[in-house]
């Protein structure tokens, strides 16, 4: 009979059987009343009350029985840690048992226990088993360790098992190898500091590789894995741990065989000079990953988004493979879109006769989602292989003539796109296109049709009267096919201003005073003001001639994609996302990155990084004026009157920003103090100044700089020196998108900057901004120019600086928002070299923003409770532990966004030292 009689009990008075039968002096009785207690437990019923009863069932020879009672130990010992202290004798006497399955069992229950009484006696059994002369208690004892270090990072350091750990990555025993390795990995990526606690070094590099060969294929991937992590010191190393690990690419694991890739890509990364090696390195990496695509549909999937980061960074490496990216009629939608996405990446012009004939067919699918994305791959197809782009639109244009609805309106959506790529090149279908105009009803088509017509409305004879149809239900409109409409009449009435002037009037009025959309009504006024004012000026800004789009715009960012490539065969690499974008309460471990190739420039990282080319922002820093720099003059102040002049001059509220003649603003505390003798109170700290654009990178001018807060405000706070033989003027800054959307409140106003001279300078700042997250998180990239040049650098913003005034938290709130925050999102750091007491070390965190809502002294400690809140609504709330008369705390951090972690201990350090 089976096991599942145990699942089936309903009796009332089951608890106080079950409790005699425990009791019972048979050991048979006793394992059935254990098997009964564990099948309650498992459907849910709550059988804590047999907590002794159980416990006393330990001392027990019979391995089964044992094993059943740890199971119930490790799933009420949490709640009934006092009774839990009854195991521990027993736990240390299994753990010197001489059958080795019963000492490991012990050290594994007892890590799983994660109770700190119960932790305190775990240290020496746990010391032995990892010098215990079986492997086995060995290889348990090890991911015992990094169970422990999440339980008390602390002990595990002080108690030396990290050493301990680490010598076990000589063992002779491959399993135990491979579990010393994962522990490792365990411990490195749940580090509070994110420090990497462990380095390999060449040695430990040989004892893994020898070990790969004998251990289990989930130890291989943890040696792998951690193979990864390791740079080596030559070319020659890094050849010979690639012959060694080609061979996992033969293994049946996928799993094994993506992190064998993983490695050899990184290691092709460092060895890009010997072109031999790689060629011949590339040749045997593409035979694994299509035999990858012949596993089950779930394996294929996980493969092909591998796979599509591996064609981005290495797309040499599968360039000749591509039937194999063709989709059966079997595959799954998930994996036939995946497969597309990687055939137009593999597109060439070697190959492309291929791909149209299988994208044609794709496109009479009956799959409507598939079908559009078919169509939407020959238009990137044409963008992407220049001399196919005619048969790419002839193509489009029979699919065109199938009628079928969806599949032309996705063909013109994809059209428009091949027009900027090639404008006035296929001009000759748009009468073609124009025949389908009733047809379309989705937005994004109907916005395409629109933009083509005003694009070429010099070549529609009717373009006019198209448009005007499009008018008829503008308030029905989609806002994207409104914004198309307005700018394509416009368009037309500044090509044809004698015959659409009406049109012009009513489509104004339809955007400005009918819309509730305020992009469109602001666009509406702004084109309204341009063509009422000046119509030259107004022709070159909405005729301008438009920058073509990229060949492949929906590349990853070089930076992601190298990141990503680190974590190939992992979930990251499925997602395209770093793990800090999905993983919370946690490092993440340590940000990967691929090693720079080599001969690239690299930039001391002891001073702030300078941005080696302009390429890498000059895409994202918005529109700079590059002319000079322009002064707003105050507008007067008049009595608003019907005829609202919308793009009038901006008010400017004297007095309420820096000194704009170039020196730094004065406090209004210094000012009163200089005046009147009062004492200047002490204020927000704020860090020294350092070098964040040297001479030698900015022709002369040379920038020192801080950030500050004064009265709610942000300032970058910057001293230029002008070390050229000429003056320097029409300054003018701006900041690239960044993690607060931190942007200057007012232009740069420097007159002149004379040789040899420094001058001090406080630009006020808003978080206003746009946002886009940066690596490393308060990393600020600056454009600064002048009429020299124009100069890029980076710099890191203290975290200080964005602490506002408004982040006092109530006592009841802050105690209910701790315990709602998950325990996982709790984080420790240490402090040292703390100076003062406590009330001078709360009086410091209060003047930069960072408010004690309650203070206590227990044994001997002051806990001071702490919350800040940061300019972008994120709250942290904090405990800090002061010992009276000793120089270091304990800090404890809570918060719903722990990326920010790192930096308030940094910002704690300094203030707390200072």
């Amino acid at each position: 009979m089976t096991d599942s009689k145990y699942f089936t009990t309903t009796k009332k008075g089951e608890i106080f059987e079950l409790k005699s039968e425990l009791n019972n002096d048979k050991k048979e009785k006793k394992k059935e009343a254990v098997k009964k207690v564990i099948a309650s437990m498992t459907v849910g019923k709550d059988v804590s009350a047999l907590f002794p009863d159980v416990v006393n069932c330990m001392q027990t020879d019979n391995l089964e029985l044992k094993k059943l009672v740890y199971l119930y130990l490790m799933n009420y010992a949490k709640s009934q840690p006092d009774m839990a202290i009854m195991a521990v004798n027993t736990f240390v006497k299994d753990c010197e048992d001489p059958n080795p399955l019963i000492r490991a069992l012990a050290v594994r229950t007892m890590g799983c226990i994660r109770v700190d009484k119960i932790t305190e006696y775990l240290c020496e059994p746990l010391r032995k088993c990892l010098k215990d002369e079986d492997p086995y208690v060995r290889k348990t004892a090890a991911v015992c360790v990094a169970k422990l270090y999440d339980i008390s990072s602390g002990l595990v350091e002080d108690q030396g098992f990290l050493e301990q750990l680490k010598e076990l990555l000589s063992d002779s025993n491959p399993m135990v190898v491979a579990n010393a390795v994962a522990a490792l990995s365990e411990i490195n990526e749940s580090s509070p500091t994110g420090q990497l606690l462990v380095e390999l070094s060449t040695s430990t590099i040989n004892k893994l590789l020898t070990a790969l060969n004998e251990c289990t294929e989930w130890g291989q991937v943890f040696i792998l894995d951690s193979l990864s992590n390791y740079t080596p010191r030559d070319d020659r190393e890094a050849q010979s741990i690639c012959e060694r690990i080609t061979p996992r690419l033969a293994h049946a694991n996928a799993a094994v065989v993506l992190s064998a890739v993983k490695v050899l890509i990184k290691m092709m990364e460092i060895l890009q000079g010997d072109v031999e090696f790689c060629n011949t390195l590339s040749k045997k990496l593409a035979p694994p990953l299509v035999t990858l695509l012949s596993s089950e549909p779930e394996v294929q999937y996980v493969a092909l988004r591998n796979i599509n980061l591996i064609v981005q960074k290495k797309p040499d490496i599968l360039k000749h493979e591509m039937k194999v990216f063709f989709v059966k009629y079997n595959d799954p939608i998930y994996v036939k879109l995946e497969k597309l996405d990687i055939m137009i990446r593999l597109a060439s012009q070697a190959n492309i006769a291929q791909v149209l004939s299988e994208l044609k067919e794709y496109a009479t699918e009956v799959d409507v989602d598939f079908v559009r994305k078919a169509v939407r791959a020959i238009g990137r197809c044409a963008i992407k292989v220049e001399p196919s782009a005619e048969r790419c639109v002839t193509t489009l244009l029979e699919l065109i003539q199938t009628k079928v609805n969806y599949v032309v309106q996705e063909a013109i959506v994809v059209i428009k796109d091949i027009f900027r790529k090639y404008p006035n090149k296929y001009e000759s279908i748009i009468s073609t296109l124009c025949e389908n105009l009733d047809t379309l009803d989705e937005p994004e088509a109907r916005a395409s049709m629109v933009w083509i017509i005003g694009e070429y409305a010099e070549r529609i004879d009717n373009a006019d009267e198209l448009l005007d149809s499009f008018l008829e239900g503008f308030a029905d409109e989609n806002a994207q096919v409104q914004l198309q409409l307005l700018t394509a009449v416009v368009k037309l009435f500044l090509k044809r201003p004698q015959h659409t002037q009406s049109l012009v009037q009513h489509v104004l009025s339809l955007a400005t005073q009918d819309s509730d959309n305020p992009d469109l009504r602001d666009r509406g006024f702004i084109y309204w003001r341009l063509l009422s004012t000046d119509p030259a000026a107004a022709k070159e800004v909405v005729l301008a001639e438009k920058p073509l789009i990229s060949e492949e715009t929906d590349l990853l960012e070089p930076t992601l994609l190298d990141e990503l490539i680190c974590h190939i065969s992992s979930l990251a690499s499925v997602y395209h996302k770093p793990p800090t974008a999905f993983v919370e309460g946690r490092s993440a471990g340590v940000r990967k990155t691929l090693p720079a190739r080599q001969g690239s420039d690299e930039v001391s990282s002891s001073v702030a990084t300078v941005i080696p080319n302009q390429e890498s922002l000059i895409g994202d820093l918005l529109s700079m004026d590059l002319g000079g720099p322009t002064i707003p003059t105050p507008a007067p102040v008049t009595a608003p009157t019907s005829n609202v002049d919308l793009l009038g001059g901006v008010d400017v509220l004297l007095g309420s920003g820096p000194d704009l003649t170039g020196g730094a603003a004065p406090s209004t505390t210094g000012l009163l103090g200089d005046i009147f003798g009062i004492t200047t109170t002490p204020t927000m700290y704020t860090p020294p100044k350092s070098l964040w654009l040297p001479a030698d990178k900015g022709k002369g001018l040379e920038i020192q700089g801080t950030f500050s807060r004064r009265s709610g405000q942000i300032y970058m706070e910057m001293t230029l020196t002008n070390k050229a033989m000429q003056a320097m003027t029409g300054f003018a800054i701006q900041f690239n998108k960044n993690s607060f959307g931190l942007a200057p409140a007012t232009p740069m106003n420097i007159t002149a900057l004379q040789p040899g001279q420094s001058l001090e300078y406080s630009l006020p700042i808003n978080p206003s901004g746009p946002v886009q997250r940066m690596e490393p998180l308060m990393t600020l990239q600056v454009a600064i120019k002048n009429n020299v040049d124009v100069f890029y650098y980076a710099c890191q913003i203290p975290i200080q600086v964005l602490f506002i005034e408004d982040g006092s938290l109530d006592k009841r709130v802050f105690l209910t928002t701790w315990r709602d925050i998950p325990s996982a999102n709790e984080m420790q750091y240490n402090l040292n070299d703390i100076k003062g007491t406590t009330d001078s070390v709360s009086n410091k965190m209060t003047l930069s923003n960072i408010f004690t809502i309650a203070k206590r002294n227990v044994e001997g400690q002051d806990m001071l409770y702490q919350s800040l809140k940061l300019t972008n609504n994120i709250w942290v709330l904090l405990e800090l532990k002061l010992t009276p008369g000793v120089s270091y705390a304990t800090l404890s951090l809570k918060s719903r966004s722990v990326e920010v972690a790192p930096f308030i201990f940094q910002a704690y350090e300094s203030i707390c030292k200072n």
